[in-house]
């Protein structure tokens, strides 16, 4: 079920773990307590607490830029159980925007959202040996209840093929009764790794995994595409981030498929591809280790025969919060959180400016009054605003805050906006101020948000398209890695060539020039895009120069998270 989205090893193979790259190691650093005290306000002169922005660029330092940008802009806390996190309302309510989002595309294709057990038997998670290798090194398990030692240990799932199968088997009887087509919102758990990535990588995260059941083949590979389509919607639609629409080749797709398709991300910042959501076709191979077996409908058979059993076709599908963390590695900047207008659990905020010292409380109230009418006003057009009357803290500080936490578009009015009959607007997404009519509002507000949406979309899209190097010769396949790029090569396709670019691109290799400042991980597949630069011609030879086979498509590497 989309394992490999949050790192679980492709094709169930165990293998040793990799070593990390430096720049891994220091991205998933967790750092609760400098954090905490980093983010607690210490009072100026006169009373006024001093804002902790961000302390160092996003260029500079990713990492901890990361962990500060997530914390001081309230999306996350730290729990004291390492790679287990607190959503705060801000990151949560993306959550919730997604799920809304998704829900109601799936719905018309007849897909009914449900509940599974958090707990698998031992005996049901065997059942599919193959499949749970893959997850075998990340099951957490449950020994204890109570007081009391379990007789039979309980797994935490990593996922819920096997919990879901054996229903399945219950309760398809007949051809009649498919496509069966169920989803659920949850949370899974994933043990191995030892230095969690909030959002990217995390012992416990939160996704939707939706596994549908088919009478033949063509019928469950339009779902996955669907499904593919939906994802890439969520990602540029709702996030405005681009994404590359493929499939996965044999060595990178899940354990136990037919076939994966994938949406592939990229972050700028490192030059790395990040995998975004996968769909995958199961094929028969669950059909049969759970004897999910129907009648042949379309079998001819005499008066008083039997059918022959089929296996169904069956497809899972997955999405999680890690596409929160692509969002905020990709739109975010030295300020803190850039949110997308249609995703911001606040869009627009108010802040009163002219008030000081000598002014009256009447005309302090009369202000405030009119600030909550430009608010009411933007409400009754569907805009989500918030009001900035705290009072001890400077129009500065508040800007400053506001920005921090990514709210697409802040709005000052004062004595000089209310006599021009203006209000000023600041983009978030962009230096300078604006002003807009107070007669406009309406109209023009909601304009502006998505237009902020519109333009961090075509930012994003631009940046990753200048990103996608074609190669042809290996020779230029590491510079291209090293300049932040992921690569289209013409590639054979064969599972051990990709394992000999994947060594051969580490920087281990003797007499091959690496950027010392580029992580010394090699490059992996990361898809055959669905859209191929060109037609590869025959004879055409495979970019790896140790391999003999010819190249058979256009195939994307690159270091990925």
């Amino acid at each position: 079920m989309a394992a490999e989205v949050e790192g679980a090893r492709p094709n169930g193979k165990p293998g040793k773990k990799e070593k990390e790259p430096k720049d891994q190691k220091a991205a998933n650093k967790s750092k609760p307590e400098k954090q905490k005290q980093a983010q607690q306000p210490k009072a100026k002169k006169g009373g006024e607490p001093e804002l902790i922005g961000i302390t160092c660029k996003k260029s500079e330092d990713l990492s901890e830029w990361y962990q500060q940008t997530i914390v001081k802009g309230d999306f996350l806390e730290f729990s004291d159980v390492p790679g287990c996190y607190i959503y705060q309302p801000g990151s949560y309510r993306i959550w919730e925007f997604i799920q809304d989002f998704f829900n109601a595309r799936i719905r018309k294709m007849g897909v009914k959202n449900c509940y599974f057990p958090l707990f698998i038997s031992e005996a049901n998670l065997q059942r599919e040996k193959d499949h749970i290798e893959g997850f075998a090194a990340e099951v957490a398990w449950v020994t204890e209840g109570g007081k009391s030692k379990l007789d039979k240990r309980l797994a935490v799932r990593p996922t819920s093929e096997t919990a879901m199968y054996s229903f399945y088997s219950k309760k398809i009887r007949s051809h009649r009764d498919l496509p069966l087509k169920m989803n659920q919102w949850n949370n899974v758990v994933r043990w191995e790794f030892k230095h969690p990535m909030p959002f990217i990588r995390s012992r416990e995260f939160l996704w939707q995994e939706g596994h549908t059941a088919h009478l033949t083949e063509k019928e469950a590979g339009v779902e996955v595409r669907q499904i593919l389509d939906h994802y890439a919607a969520i990602y540029e639609e709702l996030l405005a981030v681009p994404v590359v629409k493929g499939v996965k080749t044999v060595n990178e797709q899940f354990p136990g498929a037919h076939y994966t398709t994938t949406v592939e991300g990229y972050i700028p910042a490192v030059g790395r591809g990040i995998q975004a959501a996968t769909s995958h076709c199961l094929g028969q191979h669950f059909a049969k280790m759970f004897d999910i077996t129907v009648e042949d409908p379309n079998q001819q058979v005499k008066e008083g025969e039997k059918r022959d059993r089929i296996k169904v076709w069956q497809n899972s599908w997955g999405f999680t919060t890690r596409s929160i963390g692509i969002m905020i590695l990709i739109h975010g900047d030295d300020k803190g959180l850039i949110v997308p207008p249609r995703v911001a659990e606040i869009q627009v905020v108010i802040i009163p400016v002219g008030v000081n010292a000598k002014t009256t409380d009447a005309d302090r109230e009369k202000l405030y009054d009119e600030v909550k009418s430009i608010s009411d006003k933007l409400e009754g057009a569907d805009v989500r605003v918030e009001c900035d009357f705290r009072e001890g803290y400077s129009p500065g500080y508040k800007f400053n805050d506001w920005e921090m936490k990514g709210v697409p578009l802040q709005i000052e009015f004062g004595p000089k906006d209310r006599a021009n009959g203006v209000v000023t607007t600041s983009r978030r997404d962009q230096e300078g101020k604006s002003t807009i009519p107070l007669t406009d509002l309406a109209a023009e507000v909601p304009k502006l948000l998505e237009q902020i949406q519109a333009d961090m979309f075509k930012k994003a899209s631009d940046e990753y398209a200048s990103h996608r190097k074609i190669i042809r010769e290996w020779k230029d396949f590491v510079p291209a890695l090293n300049d932040k790029n992921v690569v289209l090569v013409q590639h054979c396709a064969s599972g051990d060539c990709e394992d000999e670019i994947k060594k051969d691109s580490s920087g281990q290799v003797e007499g091959q020039e690496v950027d010392v400042r580029a992580p010394s991980m090699g490059a992996k597949s990361l898809c055959i895009p669905d859209e191929q630069p060109e037609e590869v011609k025959a004879g055409t030879h495979c970019i790896n120069p140790k391999c003999e086979k010819e190249a058979k498509m256009w195939v994307m590497f690159g270091r990925s998270y």
